[in-house]
């Protein structure tokens, strides 16, 4: 098979492919990211590599099996101030050198991408354009991240996939250390209902993200949700504190003794085994030595041995900072209050782990979300077999 992706980013409709067992011969790119262009390479060396859709003469790949592509929704985003709602703007140029490359190549098959909640004007106007009306599918189904998108597609038989009833405690890595900052919540919390929005889930099967706190305003980034259901949409935009990938209450965990479990949860009141030295934290030492029980909201302990950080207790749906106590929609137990690691949102998009690993956390986040759910796409190509 040939196959010709339009703005490729870092490959994921050949890690799609592949994960697919579609073989391919030749798959040519188009992407001038050089982050983009530098985890792909790691990846996928033998990608041939195009520059600027804007310059392409697709007519030289004449007769291609497959076109994909999924330009920039920037312009589009309902996150984005005074965003393009028709065909007159950048949004839909980028999107026409798309169709050019249709038109041109004339090829058998395609597979068009864009974000669910693009105006109603600009979708109509893309299907004018492929012929074809789209298919929304929400990466929930396949993943722990509710991800709605919109794919425009020739490619016979799509269907829903199957709900695989992941949640983001599925995709946690365990015990793992954060670098970035621990934040103290406040009280508003926004009416979540932990216990009966979790019903609805398992009712529904689709879960949603649930909101259970914030720190210190309602905005996106300093939102806190349960791992017990779903991520929030990654977005490329980090910003701070949790604005790429949401703030996630962890449970904080300790060595399990005397059994193969591994790790269990650390319960409020519980003693753990802490790891002292010079009066600090010894770094890069697993938790053994027997030392103060954990009865304060942030105390530190050593987390899978290699940074410290501050663990918050929940006791009777209240969380304490600093003397003062505040409600929390949660199961009383000891949390870490992060953002997602990479290799998280790595899962989050089905990616194998380290998939972006050849770039800096900065581009990581960005390129994972401007990024494909490789499951949902190789469910689509699997139309192809």
């Amino acid at each position: 098979m040939t196959v010709l992706s339009l703005f490729d980013g870092i490959s994921c409709g050949m890690a799609a492919l592949e994960r697919a067992e579609i073989p391919v011969d030749n798959y040519i790119a188009y992407e001038i990211d050089k982050f983009a262009i530098q985890t792909s390479a790691k990846n996928y060396p033998e990608i041939v590599r195009r520059g600027d859709v804007f310059d392409g003469n697709f007519s030289d790949f004449r007769g291609v099996d497959l076109l994909l592509g999924g330009s920039p929704c920037t312009y589009w985003s309902i996150a984005k101030k005074n965003r393009e709602t028709d065909c007159g703007g950048e949004g839909f140029r980028l999107f026409m050198q798309y169709v050019r490359a249709l038109e041109e190549t004339g090829a058998r098959y395609f597979l068009y991408e864009n974000n669910h909640s693009i105006h109603q004007n600009i979708k109509d106007e893309i299907s004018k354009k492929l012929g074809v009306q789209p298919i929304m599918i929400n990466s929930a189904l396949v993943s722990a991240q509710q991800r709605k998108r919109c794919y425009w597609t020739n490619i016979p038989n799509v269907t829903q996939p199957s709900d695989k009833g992941i949640l983001l405690k599925d995709i946690i890595e365990n015990a793992v250390p954060w670098q970035g900052k621990s934040y103290c919540l406040t009280a508003n919390y926004g009416g979540a209902n932990l216990k009966n929005t979790l019903e609805r889930h398992q009712r529904t099967m689709v879960a949603e993200p649930v909101r259970i706190g914030d720190i210190g305003s309602s905005s996106q980034g300093h939102r806190v949700y349960s791992s017990e259901g779903k991520a929030v949409t990654l977005s490329a935009n980090g910003g701070g504190q949790g604005g790429g990938t949401g703030l996630y209450a962890i449970p904080a965990m300790r060595a399990a003794e005397g059994t193969k479990q591994g790790y269990v949860d650390i319960m409020p009141g519980e003693c753990v085994d802490l790891v002292y030295a010079n009066s600090k934290l010894r770094r890069g030492r697993a938790m053994r030595e027997k030392s103060n029980c954990l009865t304060t909201s942030c105390e530190f302990y050593q987390y899978c041995g290699t940074t410290d950080k501050p663990i918050f207790k929940v006791e009777n749906g209240l969380i304490e900072i600093d003397g003062k106590s505040y409600p929390i929609k949660i199961k009383d137990g000891c949390y870490l209050i992060r953002k997602l690691s990479p290799v998280e949102c790595e899962r989050l998009q089905t990616l194998p782990d380290n998939y972006t690993a050849e770039v800096s956390n900065t581009q990581r986040y960005r390129q994972l979300g401007n990024g494909w759910t490789v499951d949902v796409i190789a469910h689509i190509l699997g139309g192809l077999t």
